[in-house]
């Protein structure tokens, strides 16, 4: 059927509920709002749902959340995982509670249990209690860091990551396979509890993962010392991470933590925020005038599933505030960790890993050569970091120390499986109480690191095409791309094109030809003289591609002028390309 048609089933089906036919009645007559939401259905991909909450096929609603659910379920019940249950959590955002409800009843109608948290939880947490559960699968309701519009679905597997192949392939096929809405199964909630399908959780998972995160803790000693004077300014930005950020940092012994009272209780509407991204100088506007208030060494913020955190750090000679980019404040996280667990045990395993994505900095790089272990690079996506812990676990080679992401996403330990703000915002704290003892800020260990490994700078570009014609032009960019790569971007000649689609590196000068060694994925990088480099991706969560940017420079400002330069070229390119 096309648009028109699938308007009409939905308008006038009596399977669809009287709210939903009210909502697109009210769009009758608005072809281009018709065909958008009706062109397609809301894809399925490798990381499930993320739409815009409305009514209609390519919109986030329980019907397309019910249809993604039989398709999961049927998945489980093909590999025989039905009796060990899927866990469900969900964030602060519109309609999160109800599409929860949703893929738990969708599951208990087809006889798979679900373990569905009592109220909102971060996305961490999600991937603890899969393993904890010893469940087959989880699901999280989230849209992370976009706008309000938004809600997502994400599916996890057994071993607490979002799902990789073959499982993602697998599940994605049994959704596509869902072709009648009215064939995705539900029943009533009371029955379901009834029958021991539906079981709420809560405590007996917090406590657990919150004792996991405390574990790492490296220096209690320097945390004891400074506690009383170490002023920490905190907004969970409206989501869910208020609850364990804090209990977190009091446990340990914090006794300065300021929280934005306007920010802190769960508001699916942002209404402080246009935009919920600890990403976005915007979103630190309130945290940043408490910090002053308070004179603050920090300023932390985690966006609404609490799996990415953001933060400012106080300069104390100048009295400004620094933002810290995810992969500075992971650089910073990392190198804490390595440095000071080999300053207390005497050495790293000699098999340690470093494990970062293929768009995050080359400062990582240079950590994990000065202190000997592995850098081990993953496709974007934390879950990939999740895979090779995994593999590690499996096959007993390799020690994982420590993963991270460009984009705000770290994870300090194997407890999870997915990128963790909570345990981010503990050990950014603890780090900041133990450079405190020596006379130093975060800012201070910051400029450290910088003169120790290098003026990394590392900058990302985006350009947003929504709709049919968007996706086409995004489609129509990588193409040409791939087909006619550049010999040169700005001021730097190309040395080799990575093409992770084909699984192909080739050298630009002798067209020599080796593998990536990684899964096949829509990306393009572009290795660079002078130690600099461009990715091109297409977003997997909204309707945008990215280009990532990294250049090395002399000074901290001679980095920053040569990454905006390096920007503008990439937007030139492809500028001229579309």
């Amino acid at each position: 059927m096309n648009y028109k048609e699938l308007y009409q089933e939905w308008v006038s089906n009596p399977y669809f509920d009287d709210a939903t036919k009210e909502e697109l009645r009210g769009i009758e007559g608005d072809e281009k709002e018709m065909e958008d939401r009706f062109y397609m259905d809301l894809e399925f991909g490798t990381a499930g749902l993320r739409g815009v909450i409305g009514a209609g096929t390519n919109r986030m609603n329980i019907y397309t959340v019910r249809k993604a659910t039989q398709g999961l379920a049927n998945y489980i019940k093909n590999v025989g995982g039905q009796e060990r249950g899927v866990a469900i959590a969900y964030d602060s955002r519109r309609m999160s509670p109800e599409f929860a409800d949703e893929a738990a009843l969708c599951l208990a109608a087809n006889g798979i249990k679900a373990y569905v948290f009592e109220s909102l939880r971060p996305t961490p947490e999600l991937s603890f209690a899969v393993r904890k559960l010893g469940c087959i699968a989880g699901i999280n309701v989230t849209a992370s860091h976009n706008p309000a519009e938004y809600n997502g679905y994400k599916v996890y597997w057994e071993d607490g990551a979002q799902i990789t192949p073959p499982h993602d392939t697998g599940i994605m096929a049994e959704v596509k396979a869902v072709t009648d809405y009215g064939k995705a199964l539900t029943m009533d909630k009371a029955k379901a509890k009834e029958d021991g399908l539906y079981i709420v959780i809560g405590e007996d998972i917090d406590r657990p993962y919150m004792e996991e995160i405390k574990k790492l803790v490296i220096h209690q000693d320097a945390i004891d010392a400074v506690k009383d004077t170490l002023k920490i300014v905190y907004t969970p930005l409206h989501g869910t991470g208020n609850i364990p950020v804090r209990t977190i940092l009091k446990e340990l012994g914090f006794t300065k933590v300021f929280v934005v009272k306007e920010q802190e209780l769960p508001d699916g509407d942002f209404p402080t925020v246009g935009y919920p991204n600890p990403e976005a100088p915007a979103a630190y506007e309130l945290g940043l005038a408490l910090a002053k208030k308070e004179d603050a060494d920090l300023v932390l913020a985690t966006d609404p599933d609490a799996d990415r955190l953001g933060v400012y750090v106080k300069d104390q000679q100048t009295g400004e505030y620094h933002m810290l980019t995810g992969n500075m404040s992971g650089c910073l996280i990392g190198d804490y960790i390595l440095g000071q667990t080999k300053a207390t045990k005497g050495s790293l395993p000699e098999d340690g890993a470093f494990v970062r994505s293929i768009v995050t900095t080359n400062m990582t790089d240079a950590i994990a050569s000065y202190y000997g272990v592995d850098l081990i690079e993953v496709l974007t996506g934390f879950k990939f970091i999740g895979q090779k812990i995994l593999e590690f676990e499996k096959t007993g080679k390799g020690s994982y120390l420590f993963g991270m992401e460009e984009s705000y996403g770290c994870l300090p330990g194997a407890y999870a499986r997915d990128k963790d703000a909570v345990a981010a915002a503990m050990f950014l704290c603890e780090a900041a109480a133990f450079y405190k003892t020596q006379g130093k800020t975060l800012w201070d260990a910051m400029i450290g690191l910088y003169e120790r490994y290098g003026y990394y700078q590392d900058h990302v570009e985006s350009i947003t095409l929504k709709g049919i014609e968007g996706l086409e032009k995004i489609q129509k960019i990588l193409s040409t791309l791939r087909q006619d790569a550049p010999k040169a971007i700005g001021a730097y000649e190309v040395l080799a094109v990575r093409d992770y689609k084909t699984g192909v590196i080739t050298d630009a000068k002798t067209k020599e030809e080796r593998k990536t060694g990684l899964p096949s994925s829509n990306v393009l990088y572009y290795e660079l003289t002078d130690d600099a480099w461009v990715c091109v991706r297409p977003s997997g969560t909204e309707p945008k591609v990215k280009f990532y940017i990294g250049v090395k420079g002399d000074s901290m400002q001679d980095s920053s002028d040569k990454a905006q330069e390096l920007g503008k070229a990439v937007l030139d390119l492809v500028q001229a390309n579309l």
